[in-house]
């Protein structure tokens, strides 16, 4: 490696720009990132067998109906849609995007590709990673240990294990492209590379609102890189910047407007009444321990409750700002300018996640370490490679000692993954830290109950329900298990105490009404049916299954043409669902419109329901009923083919077959 020596320290620094012309052979390009690579992917080989879980995996894409009920032939009006709206409050279209593209190709059954994909968008991650500092003129060895770093640090197993977390990955792999044109341009400054790194820049806002820090670690990269930087060099290199960070300001304005009005954002208190100076020291709080677990993941959960007091140890954490700013004053007069820029790249990947503002259940998450820690993987890598390059005698001892630490990480991220198998492991895995936090008990339960897994949900729902005074989603997920293994009078009324109680501390749910208005219905009293589902659906109009059950209580009442507007007001909200564009069908027969239920029958064929004999026959006999002879006579052999058990013989001997 060419050097140069610091006139002030005496350190060893590299000399960035021409480094690498001596450092790119083959070897160095290919045979350390490869192993990175590869041992990464080994460590997370425990989360390719893993499930999806009921945290966020639901609304981001399994219950999302933009993913949900996407086709080839709607492919591009949903891709518009997602473009163009957000998911929890969160605008990262590009990663709904490539939920939906897997929907199409892989289905919900099959979540191995899922995650399959998560891992190799990590692994892209890590080679970059290798590339960006070889790049910026640390040797190979250090370059290795900082790339292995950011594979298999057990920090990294929310982001890649996690299905949901593919925008850290997916923005991760965009980021780092971005990085990696700058730190070319820095190079070689080839006109082209600014369009690449534009490129990746966009795309990575695209995918996380996290990407809004690259034009601050552009000018990281600069004081590392150039070799005559000084505080005047600060101005100019941030006016070179200003379309990014135009870039940066529309998306970072954007992505808070769409967290408060999704009401995920408070700006000065939360739920915990927490006030503004108060965050200040979460936020101090919170960046304590991202330093030690750098060195210690210690206690990893995948939620990190606020307490429900303002505890005495989040004041000393303000501490960390002085010896923050110390660290960075000493390492720029030094020119320790490899602490200096891996501390100042930490800092700018993670100040923006700190909860000062307040988004979000939690004061702390492994996954927002996950570009953030680069900057401090740096610092590793280049005074490890600093270290033989002085020491050869000693190379073997240090590669040892950082074989051990890296041994122990490893075996920490193939365990770690295994917690996220499904949502059961994932919430007991939580609530060995939390004991006394609603969230992990309500999700564990609604796991059990889809499960049938009854007396433990029970006894979740219960506990969830003991801890505060006011559990009103607690209530209704209580009584819908209650409602499900209903087989008498004694449950249904079960349900309903517990809607009830739902009802009365949170009037304002469309979904706890509509729910009653089942529960009453199957109890007989159609009258309070109707009513609670009208009430239901006016505060809730995109509650699909509302539409449906009141379709089913009008089907009853013999109001049939209320029963098909529900019906079509649930297909523009599922259009998926076969079943549903068979009862549209068999609607408009009833109302002698039998030339309009073709289409409904056809499309109930095309999305082939376990049912499909059923919609044969029933296309067939109206069909018949419009003199289309040869069509009928072609889906009754279809359903007969299917082998349909319930044709009429009548109607059958009628077509001659």
């Amino acid at each position: 490696m060419a050097t140069n020596k610091s006139k002030k320290s005496g350190t060893v620094q590299p000399i960035a720009t021409t480094a690498p012309k001596k450092l790119h052979t083959t070897k160095t390009l290919w045979l350390p990132p490869a192993l990175a690579v590869f041992i990464t992917f080994i460590c997370f080989t425990t989360a390719l067998n893993n499930k999806f879980v009921n945290w966020d995996d639901d609304r981001n894409f399994y219950e999302n109906p933009l993913v949900q009920n996407i086709t080839k032939e709607n492919f591009w009006q949903n891709t518009k849609e997602i473009f163009s709206s957000g998911v929890i409050g969160n605008y990262n279209p590009l990663t709904i995007w490539t939920f939906a593209i897997e929907k199409i190709y892989f289905d919900f059954d099959k979540a191995f590709n899922w995650h399959l994909n998560n891992v190799l968008l990590h692994l892209m991650c890590v080679y970059l990673a290798y590339r960006i500092v070889l790049l910026m003129g640390i040797g190979w060895r250090g370059a290795l240990l900082t790339a292995l770093l950011f594979g298999i640090h057990p920090m990294r197993v929310e982001s890649v294990a996690w299905v949901t977390e593919r925008k850290d990955v997916l923005f991760g792999v965009f980021y780092l492209a971005a990085l990696l044109q700058y730190v070319k341009i820095k190079l070689d400054n080839k006109s082209i590379r600014w369009l690449w790194l534009t490129t990746f820049f966009i795309l990575s806002l695209f995918s996380k609102i996290q990407a809004v820090s690259l034009p601050l670690s552009m000018m990281a990269v600069d004081y590392f890189m150039d070799k005559d930087w000084n505080l005047k060099s600060l101005m100019p290199s941030f006016i070179k910047k200003l379309p990014f960070f135009a870039l940066s300001l529309g998306f970072g304005a954007f992505g808070v407007y769409m967290l408060k009005d999704f009401g995920s954002l408070d700006t000065l208190e939360d739920t915990t009444n927490f006030n503004f100076i108060q965050r200040l020291f979460v936020g101090a709080f919170s960046f304590v321990i991202y330093l030690i677990k750098l060195v210690v993941p210690f206690r990893m959960s995948p939620l990190y409750p606020y307490p429900n007091y303002f505890p005495w140890y989040f004041y000393p954490s303000m501490l960390i700002a002085p010896i923050t700013i110390y660290a960075l004053y000493k390492s720029y007069l030094k020119e320790y300018k490899a602490v200096f820029f891996g501390l100042i790249f930490f800092i700018f990947n993670i100040v923006f996640l700190l909860q000062i503002l307040g988004a979000g259940q939690g004061y702390l998450a492994d996954r927002f370490t996950y570009i953030a820690y680069l900057g401090l993987f740096f610092i590793a890598g280049y005074y490890f490679d600093q270290w033989i390059y002085k020491n050869p005698s000693k190379s073997s001892t240090a590669i040892g000692i950082a074989g051990v630490y890296l041994a122990v990480f490893a075996f920490m991220t193939f365990q770690q993954n295994k917690i996220w198998e499904n949502s059961a492991t994932l919430w007991t895995h939580v609530l060995k830290y939390y004991k006394n936090t609603t969230l992990p008990y309500g999700n564990r339960a609604n796991y059990y109950r889809d499960n049938k897994m009854y007396k433990e949900a029970i006894a979740d729902y219960n506990t969830t329900i003991s801890m505060k005074e006011l559990q009103p989603q607690a209530y209704n997920s209580r009584a819908r298990l209650y409602f499900d293994l209903a087989k008498g009078r004694d449950s249904l009324m079960l349900a309903l105490n517990d809607y009830n109680k739902a009802i009365q501390y949170d009037p304002k749910d469309g979904e706890f009404r509509v729910n009653r208005g089942a529960t009453y219905a199957r109890l007989g009293n159609i009258e309070k049916a109707v009513e609670d589902l009208n009430e239901g659906l006016k505060l809730k109009p995109d509650h699909a299954v509302g539409y449906l059950n009141r379709s089913i209580m009008f089907h009853n009442l013999g109001k049939v043409d209320l029963a098909l507007k529900d019906i079509e007001s649930y297909l523009k909200l599922n259009p998926s669902n076969g079943d549903l564009w068979y009862e549209k069908g068999r609607a408009l027969r009833l109302l002698n419109r039998p030339a309009e239920a073709i289409p409904a029958y056809t499309e109930a064929i095309q999305l082939q329901s376990s049912n499909q004999a059923l919609f044969y026959y029933e296309r067939s006999r109206t069909y018949f009923g419009l003199n289309m002879i040869n069509e009928a006579k072609a889906d009754l052999q279809k359903a007969i083919e299917m082998k349909f058990q319930a044709i009429d013989p009548t109607y059958r001997q009628q077509l001659g077959i």
